[in-house]
């Protein structure tokens, strides 16, 4: 099975494929997209829908993991961060594909072991669990993160 793992975001959005093949996890790919914070919303929005779209057609994977929203203190950050989900998922939604979300605890229980894990320890068991793989910044690794709780915390 193949799993593309997303940590949106409107100002960089990571995005990480793996295989899984029962218990056992594979490094495809991975990767950010930016965008240009000074162009309008709705520009940022289409360069991370056809961005994502792009991933999705060339690897192809059979479920996206997603990380649920958290609230933010500050209420714009919360909306900008819903409508970068939201671009992201309707690429997902155009693709067909099937999408999961996972809490970020449970994300971080998944791969670390504990859910109050720090990003830190995060990135440490990224590299035991896909050695060899070049992760291309803090959100790609994020995004990785969610494809393999996906693949731990499969249910159907």
């Amino acid at each position: 099975m193949i799993v593309l793992g997303l940590d949106p975001s409107l100002s960089c959005t990571g995005w990480g494929v793996i295989r899984a093949e029962g218990s056992r996890i594979s490094h495809i790919a991975n990767g950010q997209v930016p965008t240009d914070a000074k162009a309008p919303m709705a520009e940022r929005l289409h360069h991370l829908h056809d961005a994502i779209a792009a991933v999705i057609a060339t690897y192809q994977p059979d479920r996206v993991a997603v990380e649920e929203v958290f609230s933010n203190k500050n209420p714009q950050s919360t909306l900008k961060l819903a409508q970068a989900r939201g671009a992201v998922l309707a690429a997902c939604g155009q693709a067909g594909v099937a999408v999961r979300e996972h809490a970020a605890r449970a994300v971080k229980k998944a791969v670390v072991g504990t859910g109050g894990a720090e990003k830190a320890q995060v990135q440490a068991m990224l590299k035991i669990l896909l050695p060899g793989a070049k992760v291309s910044g803090a959100d790609a690794a994020d995004a990785l993160a969610v494809a393999i709780a996906d693949a731990h915390l499969k249910s159907g």
